[in-house]
């Protein structure tokens, strides 16, 4: 999970973070709180699509999430 602080975010931590760990982490997938449209907007913005939709989150709660991919190279 990545969570930038509302103080510091649009200062591109949040964009250092996840270049980080898609390039020496070899993340490619994410999983974002449907209900948190600046979270979808940001990972969207970065090239990430959707793929799929799960009704409730890890913990069975009523928390949809979209999973999201980066496209393969």
């Amino acid at each position: 999970m990545l969570f930038v602080h509302e103080q510091a975010r649009g200062q591109g931590l949040g964009t250092a973070l996840t270049d980080y760990v898609i390039k020496h982490h070899a993340v490619s997938e994410v999983d974002v709180n449907e209900q948190n449209p600046q979270a979808v907007g940001f990972y969207l913005s970065r090239g990430f699509q959707q793929v799929g939709r799960s009704e409730m989150d890890g913990s069975d709660l009523p928390y949809p999430l979209l999973h999201l991919r980066l496209p393969e190279a």
